[in-house]
């Protein structure tokens, strides 16, 4: 009675194919898995980064000393969408002049209110009859400036002001920002790691 006998050889072959096929089949299987990954993560990074938040680096000392130069922070956006500024919001925003450039700046005038900037920078808010409703307390400004400026804002429009007030350049110099170029408002500071902060530097009247 004859019995069928395995070559060695041939067994180690198929093994081996088995193997290959194995290791190809796993490679399409994390191939996919990494696709997958990257696709989800762009469709919620993305959406994320676009309309809700975003990195922004302070550059300069005109917000100073609330915040430094090369401070890192991410800015909410999606407030913004939600509703207006409000007064004390430190805001990021496209320069009126250049709006490739961005600033960061106090909300300190709302839209229809008459600014006033008297002496030794005392800032004012008047009524529509041109009498003072509201003076500022502002515990963040260090460094004021005596100077005096006086805008009435049109609606839409915010005057916004660096808490450096002897060393910003802003809306005492270049009139106020159209609400469409406001971006967001500062959410978070992360660096450095000894000032990470959750709205940093907002401050209510």
């Amino acid at each position: 009675m004859n019995e069928e006998t395995t070559n060695p050889a041939e067994l180690v072959h198929d093994q081996a194919a088995n193997q290959l096929v194995r290791k190809r089949h796993s490679f399409r299987e994390e191939a996919w898995e990494t696709i997958r990954f990257l696709l989800i993560a762009f469709a919620i990074v993305v959406p994320i980064r676009v309309f809700i938040a975003q990195p922004f680096i302070v550059s300069g000392a005109s917000m100073d000393p609330t915040f430094k130069d090369k401070q890192y922070l991410i800015v909410d956006e999606l407030s913004y969408y939600l509703g207006d500024p409000s007064r004390g919001d430190v805001v990021i925003f496209k320069y009126p002049k250049n709006p490739k450039q961005y600033f960061i700046k106090r909300v300190i005038g709302l839209p229809g209110e008459t600014v006033l900037v008297g002496n030794q920078g005392q800032v004012s808010i008047k009524d529509k009859e041109g009498k003072i409703a509201l003076t500022l307390s502002e515990p963040y400004v260090t460094h004021p400036k005596d100077d005096r400026v006086e805008r009435t804002l049109k609606l839409g429009e915010y005057f916004l002001m660096g808490d450096n007030r002897a060393g910003s350049f802003d809306s005492r110099a270049w009139g106020p920002v159209d609400r469409n170029l406001i971006v967001g408002k500062a959410f978070l500071r992360l660096f450095p790691v000894t000032a990470v902060d959750i709205l940093p530097g907002q401050f209510r009247q």
